[in-house]
């Protein structure tokens, strides 16, 4: 029997169609053609559906969970041309939109993140800094497919205490600005690759003038002294049987120590590096808390609010609930059927996130606000239905928010 594709309620509206403009203004035209061009990958003949829209519409696509991929495509093609009336795309079918997105591949998605993704908050952004480092934390999740034996092959299904989920799941980890939400860089892969194995990848987005938050499930010495090879600062949490000897007691109860490859590490990596220890119980609570950080003068980072400061690591939950949650919908499994079109929806998905976070914190500059303050849901309301002027954009791209 055959299914009636999902459509807009009560027909699409201009608001619909201009929404893609606000993903232009992230995502600015100009950028996605050179990133193309640089893979190779712009459209070299005219085609109903040119690579530039095709990654304009990957982006849509996660914006638009519960409508057709045809509908979306047709919202997203009407708000094209208020954009760009040269732009030759006509609504195909959704074999050929499939056609299409597998010409493109994932690999344009990740150069526009290089290109236009980076951490939002400035020197006056609350919540986003502690005595002027940037707070960031990475921390992984995962993702439902749907149940195609090719995706099965490539990504896993994971276990349950019946036997196997029903759906082959994709893991993925992100590396996430606290104060804004706004993840600037991701992995993903099978279930098979590690929350630490994935973390690693990521090392090369941080820098000096951060400090990185994460849980104990990352702890070891080859990925703490990697990251710390960054110039990035450090405040991990450990997993309470780790040794740490007392090299230095300091006034605030935290000691100076040392951490060291052990066992399988030693064979990895050679010497040891300095660390800074502090451990505390939560009143009420059972387990001790431990961690270890590269900050080592305790008159310039007090153990008390370092301690305290470790918990805004939980931002990166909320996140991620905002991708699964208020953009995918509880539960939903994403659209693809196949491995490499799964990687490419799942770019679109944080890039999309990505838009959705640069709206937000626009507006909460110009309100003197919190991001925190302001709904995500709300957020992701406007840029699905907001109506703007059709003559004012693409404006500038992301590079002012570099300066």
């Amino acid at each position: 029997m055959a299914r009636t594709a999902a459509a807009f309620a009560g027909g699409t509206r201009l608001s619909d169609h201009l929404s893609v403009s606000v993903i232009a203004r992230v995502y600015p035209r100009e950028t996605v053609r050179a990133a193309l061009r640089s893979l190779g990958r712009d459209s070299r003949r005219r085609r109903d559906l040119p690579a530039e829209v095709m990654v304009y519409y990957v982006i849509a696509m996660a914006l638009f969970r519960t409508v057709s991929a045809r509908e979306v495509l047709r919202c997203l093609v009407d708000g094209l041309r208020w954009i760009s009336p040269d732009l030759p795309v006509r609504v195909s079918g959704k074999s050929s939109i499939s056609r299409a997105r597998t010409r493109l591949g994932a690999a344009p998605f990740l150069a526009l993140r290089d290109s236009c993704v980076a951490p939002l908050a400035r020197p006056g952004t609350p919540g986003a800094w502690y005595r002027g480092l940037r707070l960031v934390a990475f921390d992984g999740s995962s993702l439902n497919l749907p149940d195609e034996a090719r995706n099965r092959e490539a990504f896993g299904l994971p276990g349950s205490s019946r036997g196997s989920s029903a759906f082959p799941q994709a893991r993925v980890t992100a590396m996430v600005e606290l104060g804004t939400h706004a993840a600037f860089a991701w992995h993903a892969g099978p279930l098979a690759e590690s929350e630490a194995e994935q973390a690693e990848r990521l090392l090369g987005h941080l820098s000096s003038g951060m400090l990185v938050l994460a849980d104990r499930y990352y702890t070891g010495f080859p990925l703490w002294s990697r990251a710390a090879a960054t110039g990035a600062d450090l405040l991990w949490r450990f997993k309470g049987n780790m040794k740490f000897p007392v090299v230095e007691a300091l006034d605030d109860g935290s000691w100076r120590s040392v951490i060291r490859g052990s066992g399988r590490d030693r064979r990895r990596s050679r010497g040891e590096l300095p660390v800074r220890v502090v451990a505390y119980r939560i009143e009420g609570g059972g387990e001790a808390t431990m961690l270890a950080t590269t900050l080592l003068d305790h008159r310039a980072a007090p153990a008390a609010e370092l301690a305290a400061l470790y918990h805004e690591r939980w931002e990166i939950e909320t996140a991620y609930d905002e991708v699964k949650t208020h953009i995918l919908g509880p539960g939903a499994a994403l659209r693809s059927k196949t491995p490499d079109l799964v990687f490419q929806e799942i770019d679109g998905l944080m890039l999309a996130h990505y838009a959705v976070r640069c709206l937000i914190h626009e507006a909460a500059e110009k309100a003197g606000e919190d991001p925190d303050r302001l709904s995500f849901v709300h957020a992701v309301r406007v840029m699905r239905r907001r109506i703007i002027n059709p003559g004012a954009f693409p404006p500038r791209g992301p590079a002012s928010r570099r300066d």
